[in-house]
């Protein structure tokens, strides 16, 4: 960052002096008023509930323009990568900076394959959790459980251990998701083969079983590869900043991922896909697509409490450039698996096209989401809607250690200690008991 032309004053309307702060440009988007000294010099402390005014660190990893609908990684649009490069390619780009040519993705994509494995105790780990627990409540345990079966790598402030630990986790995410889901279904766990892709291995752990052979579908193993590009990262979201909070503890590279993993499961984060195709499902029960009229009209009645999931979107003010790529990737594996009359889809589109024409939306710009389309492409490829956000889970893992990489190499970097504007009473003395 450098600093800009100008600075910022601020004044006070009681007679005290003002305080002029230094204002820094990055390379694109909104300038930044450095206030690292303002407590210092004023005693006082800015208030930004959701820190949505706030630019905790800097970055040149993901920028999004909502105004725009522009999303990048590391200045290439979502747009070019998810049509011309795989999800290992965008991993090398996220954790490197640089898109690999076709030795360096060869390279980076065997030295991932030789770390898909996990040690085989993980089975008896998974075995004391219910058969019906939740798989982001699995998950949450697994990942962090990982830092005691894997602890040569858990030297944070070690940038060999940083790497490796990044390459372990992108390897065993996927089969950690298999398994749980596996678990879920009480069918025996099956061990990747690294011959295939990374989407392809996937979706064999997910859903060959040992008495059969399981062929990879080609367009499933695409739209999979696809979602993974799409949800690979996203700028400073909850769950990245739960990353990056925690990793600045100085903490190890797998408690950190389990934090993020574990606010990822929030249903206005990750969960959002999941909550989407069980409202689709909530209408479909009311009566389908003779309904969506009837739905739409309570969604726009503040009183009646039902919330319209898969539209708008905290950062775009636009349309989510995600959501056109999904939808491509929505119609060729329905296409490919003879879904195009698919209910739910049908019911889908009726939404959207309300969305896109009335006014009321419209004027709100609540627009198709990512979440509205992935949840339907998951739920086509036969992925239970409870492990939507494990999936999630598994493509942004690259998104956080990259992340929390470039965050301990930041000089600047600290411990992260939000300030509080606190409410609560002011100092008072303890009476004995007696006389309470």
């Amino acid at each position: 960052m450098k600093l800009a032309d100008n600075k910022a004053t601020l004044s006070f309307s009681n007679g005290s002096p003002s305080v002029e702060m230094p204002v820094y440009q990055g390379s694109v988007g909104p300038d930044v008023v450095d206030i690292r000294k303002l407590y210092a010099q004023t005693g006082m402390f800015t208030y930004d509930p959701g820190f949505l005014s706030t630019a905790a660190c800097q970055s040149a990893i993901t920028y999004i323009d909502g105004d725009k609908g522009e999303l990048l990684y590391r200045g290439y649009p979502i747009e070019q990568l998810a049509t011309n490069c795989d999800f290992m390619e965008t991993c090398h780009l996220l954790l490197y900076g640089n898109l690999p040519n076709a030795a360096g993705k060869a390279e980076f994509t065997k030295r991932v394959s030789n770390h898909t494995m996990v040690n085989e105790q993980m089975q008896f780990f998974l075995r004391g959790f219910r058969r019906d627990a939740h798989p982001m409540a699995i998950m949450t345990g697994l990942v962090g459980a990982l830092s005691a079966f894997y602890h040569d790598s858990t030297d944070i402030n070690n940038p060999e251990h940083r790497d490796i630990s990044a390459i372990r986790l992108i390897a065993k995410m996927p089969t950690l998701v298999a398994m749980a889901y596996k678990y879920s279904v009480g069918q025996p766990f099956m061990y990747p083969k690294n011959h295939l892709s990374y989407a392809g291995n996937f979706m064999h752990m997910m859903f060959a079983t040992p008495c059969a052979e399981y062929v990879v579908n080609p367009v499933i193993e695409r739209a999979l590869d696809r979602i993974f590009v799409l949800h690979a990262d996203h700028e400073q979201n909850a769950s990245t900043s739960t990353v990056r909070l925690c990793g600045s503890s100085g903490t190890n590279p797998f408690a950190a991922i389990a934090a993020g993993v574990a606010c990822l499961w929030g249903p206005a984060h990750g969960g959002a896909n999941e909550a989407c195709l069980n409202m689709l499902e909530d209408i479909q029960k009311m009566g389908g697509i003779s309904k969506v009229g009837q739905f739409m009209e309570q969604v726009k009645d503040k009183n009646s409490g039902v919330k319209l999931m898969g539209f708008g979107h905290r950062v775009y003010k636009n349309y989510d450039p995600r959501a056109k790529l999904m939808q491509e990737t929505c119609k060729e594996v329905l296409a490919a698996l003879g879904l195009e009359n698919d209910p739910l889809f049908k019911l889908a589109m009726a939404l959207e096209k309300i969305a896109l024409e009335d006014e009321y939306f419209v004027s709100r710009k609540l627009y198709p989401n990512v979440d509205f389309y992935s949840g339907i492409v998951q739920r086509a490829i036969g992925i239970p809607v409870g492990l939507f956000t494990a999936v999630f889970a598994l493509a942004r893992t690259v998104g956080w250690i990259a992340q929390l990489n470039e965050m301990i190499g930041d000089p600047e970097y600290k411990i992260g200690r939000p300030r509080q504007l606190f409410t609560g009473s002011v100092r008072r003395d303890v009476l004995p008991i007696a006389k309470r």
